[in-house]
């Protein structure tokens, strides 16, 4: 292949694309749920991405400028600018591979949904998702938008000080089933080397066309829909400033804990 494309079979050219990191995945499962990012400075660095507020008030989505806060009792809102952010992942979505799921677009080589209808389980999407990646090296932000027979979702609730480990604050949180709507999911395919910087593998979040139900994805099956992939090739990280940050112990191994919080 020419220089600046991935392989034959996918020949989609790379360009650099930067994803912007508030804080890390592990320092956020020690406890540190504080920081000084402002959701008007987070939003400098990216018009899509997830996260969570400051004390774990909610669940983030960022779609199209827009973020949206998906509270534990259900409710969907959008922060004021000023608010804080002690964990989030961004970027300026461009994607440059765009795939149809359980539509018209079945006759693409190689194609592990076959062109047939929905639903997709999410282990049937997740292999759509590796058919279309030609490398695992790269992060991608990942944009699912369409119809979803359901989807299960979870919540983190604020949290009062002194904190305590995430693995022990969203112990008991309850998934919740939403039926029969048009939604998006928003989320990050992550390079297993990532481990502890990021949520290795894919992290996501959901939420509703209405803008009235979401939070993070447990399970769903996907109808129809369009899979949209933003490769990123520059990853630029911020850490915070804070005395709890720098307090932390990071050398502890927190993947248990983290596959925990985030996959149960």
């Amino acid at each position: 292949p020419s220089p600046g494309t991935m392989t034959p079979s996918q020949p989609h050219t790379v360009t650099r694309h930067e994803i912007f990191q508030s804080s890390l995945i592990t320092a956020l499962a020690q406890g540190v749920y504080d920081d000084e990012m402002t959701l008007a400075e987070l939003l400098g660095h990216g018009s899509f991405g997830i996260g969570t507020f400051n004390g774990l008030d909610g669940e983030m989505v960022i779609l199209g400028g827009a973020c949206y806060r998906l509270r534990g009792d259900g409710s969907v809102s959008m922060p004021d600018l000023s608010e804080r952010t002690p964990y989030a992942v961004v970027t300026n979505f461009v994607p440059t591979i765009h795939h149809e799921v359980g539509g018209a677009d079945g006759s693409r080589v190689g194609d592990v949904s076959g062109g047939r209808a929905g639903p997709f389980s999410r282990s049937e999407f997740s292999a759509i998702v590796d058919s279309l990646v030609s490398s695992s090296n790269y992060m991608y932000a990942l944009r699912a938008t369409g119809h979803f027979a359901w989807a299960s979702a979870r919540t983190v609730v604020k949290q009062d000080r002194p904190y305590r480990p995430m693995a022990e604050a969203t112990d008991g949180e309850e998934v919740v089933v939403h039926e029969d709507f048009e939604g998006t999911v928003a989320g990050f395919r992550t390079p297993l080397y990532e481990q502890g910087i990021s949520v290795a593998g894919c992290h996501a979040h959901v939420i509703d066309e209405n803008r009235a139900w979401g939070g993070h994805l447990v399970d769903f099956e996907l109808t129809r829909g369009v899979v949209e992939l933003c490769p990123g090739t520059d990853f630029r990280l911020r850490l915070p400033l804070t005395e709890e940050f720098g307090a932390v112990d990071l050398s502890e191994d927190m993947s248990e804990e983290i596959r925990q919080v985030e996959h149960h």
